[in-house]
């Protein structure tokens, strides 16, 4: 059975039924809903989701992962802009935007990405973007793709300890992930970058130790860590409960080692309350059109 700590408490059901018709009349897909969250409820009462752009079929089966698996249907182009009206019809301060992974397009749809952070700023002048974007094969100009468009955050999941990544990420690249997030940081001015990883997968506390210190290596500065739960009996098996004693000593670690936030406890996913954490990191404790005036051109479009 569920420790006590994992049990959900819901929120407001019409608030909760109200995003989900909109999303449905949308014909919007959301990673709480595809990924079976255990926070769908208490977040769609918040009037809040996590957007899953480029279809909900992934062409890679991660091992702990509920998105479907298989080929991915064509790209629905005007996407970007019913995500766009959904942020403005949410009122959302803070947007997250995620996706399947998508091996089968050239740049990995990095342009969709684009495209759509574009479409968001265009209707939503005051409210800041974060995407989590796949690992794009590691192709730097898919990732400049991204870069370009200035999201205020680009996370991607480093998920696990190297060790694990053939049994639960076997088409993923441990190196590749820090790669990937050094990049963004060499090259995103401005841009925050964040990654989130999972417990309860075989690993023990000095592995977890040494993924913040690799993460720390290449600059990112924002972390969750959160209980992994299989999806079923035919995902990855979960080898034990974290207790959220650890999950609280894994935070003090890691804001010791420079990271700007960190959300750690049984519940936590990538994109868990992002809104609560941006304002918790003082991130933008500025007016975000200063910071557009700063890093975007105006003209920049991706076809």
């Amino acid at each position: 059975m569920k420790p006590e700590w994992l049990k959900i408490r819901g929120n407001s059901m019409k608030e909760r039924d109200e995003v989900m018709q909109m999303i449905a009349d949308l014909k919007l897909n959301t990673v709480c809903q595809e990924a079976a969250c255990p926070n769908m409820v208490e977040c769609f009462g918040r009037r809040t989701a996590t957007f899953m752009i480029l279809g909900a079929t992934c062409t890679r089966g991660c091992a702990f992962c509920n998105v479907i698996e298989g080929m991915p249907s064509n790209i629905d182009e005007n996407e970007g802009f019913e995500v766009a009206k959904a942020v403005k019809k949410l009122n959302l301060k803070h947007v997250v935007v995620t996706s399947v992974t998508r091996d089968d397009l050239e740049d990995g749809g990095a342009g969709h990405f684009a495209n759509t952070i574009k479409a968001i700023k265009e209707l939503n002048h005051d409210t800041s973007i974060e995407v989590l974007i796949p690992d794009l094969k590691g192709e730097q100009n898919a990732l400049e793709t991204v870069i370009k468009a200035k999201p205020h955050i680009i996370a991607h999941n480093i998920e696990t300890i190297e060790s694990l990544y053939n049994k639960v990420r076997p088409q993923a690249n441990y190196e590749r992930s820090l790669e990937v997030l050094s990049f963004i940081k060499r090259r995103g001015d401005h841009i925050y970058t964040k990654s989130g990883m999972m417990l309860g997968l075989g690993e023990n506390f000095d592995e977890i130790i040494q993924v913040l210190k690799d993460l720390r290596s290449v600059g990112c500065d924002l972390l969750t860590v959160g209980q992994y739960l299989a999806p079923s009996k035919q995902h990855y098996a979960m080898a034990r409960y974290v207790h959220p004693d650890e999950f609280e000593q894994i935070k003090k670690v890691a804001l010791k080692l420079g990271f700007l936030h960190v959300a750690s406890g049984p519940l936590v996913r990538s994109s868990y309350h992002a809104d609560d954490a941006m304002k918790e990191a003082k991130l933008f404790d500025f007016d975000i059109n200063d910071l557009e005036s700063k890093t975007i051109s105006d003209s920049f479009y991706v076809t």
